[in-house]
């Protein structure tokens, strides 16, 4: 399985609210790969901790032919289609899109693309949506249960859920 997380804290447009802009990247991303699931929606606090706003955060499950490379362009594509501007690290964003686990594969490819994704497992937003997905996954290099991951970051992060998809 291909696991993508998604994000957002920005207002798109006049009536565009985070999840709106989640909703709509699923939409877009429908026209070039199956969507097999989409987990529950939460909201967090920004990691590092800033005054910008909270985010809105799911995980998706999807299938497609594409190599891990090609589903990363996919992803950036999608993000600037929506109005992402890259200026720095950690700012907020209109949307986010990352590969979380590609087919359980570990790559590493400098400066492009690393998936397992090498923060993954120290966020509360997408660990709790990954597990709505697949109470089973299982970190193929920290070879550690989701479980136990989220049993490590417990009460470390402000993160509530706030619908089904």
């Amino acid at each position: 399985m291909i696991y993508i997380a998604i994000g957002s804290n920005l207002i798109r447009d006049k009536n565009k609210t985070p999840l709106d802009n989640c909703k709509k990247a699923i939409k877009i991303l429908e026209n070039y790969i199956i969507i097999k699931k989409i987990s529950f929606w939460y909201k967090s606090k920004p990691i590092p901790s800033s005054n910008q706003p909270w985010f809105v955060n799911g995980v998706i499950e999807v299938k497609t032919e594409k190599s891990s490379i090609d589903l990363l362009d996919l992803l950036l594509k999608v993000e600037k289609d929506l109005g992402r501007i890259r200026n720095k690290k950690n700012e907020a964003r209109i949307i986010d899109l990352d590969i979380i686990d590609y087919k359980k594969k570990i790559f590493y490819k400098k400066n492009r693309l690393i998936t397992p994704h090498p923060r993954m497992h120290e966020r509360a937003f997408v660990l709790l949506p990954l597990k709505d997905l697949n109470p089973k996954w299982y970190h193929p290099i920290k070879k550690k249960s989701i479980n136990e991951l989220i049993e490590k970051i417990k009460n470390k992060q402000k993160i509530y859920k706030i619908l089904k998809n």
